[in-house]
């Protein structure tokens, strides 16, 4: 089994924490989106993971010149070679995958590194392929799935006039990544493009008229990092299933001085917290200082320096310096409000 990656875009709607950080590296509840992104689809997948392929885009789009290293090394984590190709032009969700071409083949998870999820079922590996999918409120904003009898028969996109609630998330198996890899070629070699751009819709839907069979894969939470906002939300939800799961994500080197912790909690190592209250829902990176703070339902990164505020629903970037009274706010990397 292989997962695809693509990771390529600049992530401009959490900016401004991605002008230094691409959006898949950025660290929730101490580990990256992307990290946990196939943490979580190997839970679901019930074979040996041989290859994790990820598609990033040019340095000149902010990602830096480590990482592939960083990338390589999540795929080691799960005894898995790691791959890395470079998108250099946005030509759409097809042609992102498309740059993996050499990895494309046999059974493969492709998973866009945009959301993380939270699901209970085992892939079916013998279905031609599958599509995660999430039950939502309003499914005009989304792409959709119609199904019968258990399996996927329409694919819609943003449906003015209700068709189905079942949303995709993102993330698909396919049983023949070479298949998948000939009706990309053939989008591209016709120039088949929709709104300028390669759609993988497209591809789905020519290998449904073909007869392959989609199932769904239902998730039971789908959790957003496209913006601030639903960033911080994410980072309480993954600490709420962490906290679930029995785990402790506060470092024992932690420097305590009256200061309380509430959980759940995420706090790196050699961290220093003076007369504050942390939590509940809080991530702290490590190298960091916090002092005369009250800091709930937050998400924070490395060696950041922060002194007398009252924080809810924040999100604040690396080496950021902080001494004031401001609340509900996002600054990136390198900020100081002093």
């Amino acid at each position: 089994m292989k997962i695809i990656v693509p990771m390529a875009g600049v992530g401009s709607r959490l900016r401004p924490h991605t002008l230094t950080t691409p959006k898949p590296l950025t660290v929730i509840a101490g580990k990256t989106i992307v990290q946990r992104l196939v943490e979580d689809i190997s839970k679901v997948i019930d074979q040996k993971i041989d290859e994790i392929a990820f598609v990033i885009g040019p340095a000149k789009k902010g990602f830096p010149s480590d990482t592939k290293d960083k990338l390589i090394e999540i795929a080691k984590g799960l005894g898995a070679k790691g791959s890395v190709y470079v998108q250099e032009e946005a030509l759409g969700t097809a042609h992102a995958i498309y740059c993996a071409k050499e990895s494309l083949s046999g059974p493969c998870v492709v998973a866009y590194a945009d959301t993380l999820f939270k699901a209970d079922f085992t892939l079916d590996t013998n279905a031609d392929g599958a599509i995660w999918v999430k039950q939502v409120e309003d499914p005009s904003a989304f792409g959709v799935v119609k199904l019968e009898e258990g399996f996927i028969t329409d694919f819609i996109e943003k449906p003015k006039d209700f068709v189905s609630d079942l949303a995709i998330i993102g993330i698909y198996y396919f049983k023949d990544g070479n298949k998948l890899k000939e009706e990309i070629q053939y989008l591209i070699d016709n120039d088949l493009k929709e709104n300028n751009e390669y759609q993988l819709t497209n591809v789905l839907e020519s290998l449904k008229q073909q007869g392959a069979k989609f199932i769904p894969g239902k998730v039971n939470a789908w959790m957003d990092c496209g913006k601030k906002d639903p960033t911080v939300d994410t980072n309480k939800q993954v600490l709420g299933f962490e906290e679930a799961d029995g785990n402790n994500l506060v470092s024992s080197d932690v420097v305590l001085e009256n200061s309380e912790i509430i959980q759940p909690c995420y706090i790196g190592k050699n961290v220093v917290l003076k007369n504050s209250k942390i939590g509940p829902y809080v991530s702290i990176g490590e190298n960091s200082v916090v002092e005369n703070a009250t800091i709930t339902n937050s998400l924070i990164q490395t060696n950041v320096q922060i002194s007398n505020a009252s924080f809810d629903n924040a999100m604040i970037g690396n080496y950021a310096k902080y001494n004031g009274e401001f609340t509900s706010i996002s600054i990136g990397d390198y900020t100081e409000l002093i």
